[in-house]
């Protein structure tokens, strides 16, 4: 199982289990989920973001009709075979959603678009550097 990272703005105005499903999504765009792979079982994202099992059961509920996950009874949730198919789409609307927050907090910091830009050049060679 890969390792994800989930977390939950209660101030976003999203809803947790649309948050959850983003994450979701965003984690199949970008390849760190693969098809076939298992995902969290539905008391192990409950407890570990804290929130009700209902809402993980929603939010792989709606996965699913979406194809992107599949439920196996007795197993868990695996992504779906036809997953990948999302994912460039699905990657530049996740990235639009990061750059959107991004530009929200360097706004309220008062950075300018300039800073914010060699930053994120910065960090996307130093990733680059770093990668083997």
């Amino acid at each position: 199982m890969a390792q994800l990272h989930f977390q939950i703005d209660p101030h976003s105005g999203l809803p947790v289990y649309r948050q959850m499903m983003d994450q979701v999504k965003y984690y199949v765009a970008a390849g760190t989920l693969k098809a076939g792979e298992l995902l969290p079982s539905i008391r192990e994202l409950a407890q570990s973001l804290a929130v009700n099992p209902t809402t993980v059961v929603k939010a792989y509920s709606e996965l699913e009709h979406a194809g992107v996950i599949e439920m196996r009874h007795g197993k868990g949730a695996f992504v779906s075979d036809g997953a990948s198919a999302l994912s460039e789409r699905e990657r530049e609307k996740a990235l639009r959603r990061l750059a959107r927050q991004l530009a929200v907090e360097a706004t309220q910091m008062g950075a300018d678009g300039k800073l914010v830009a060699r930053v994120v050049q910065e960090e996307l060679a130093a990733l680059r550097e770093s990668e083997p």
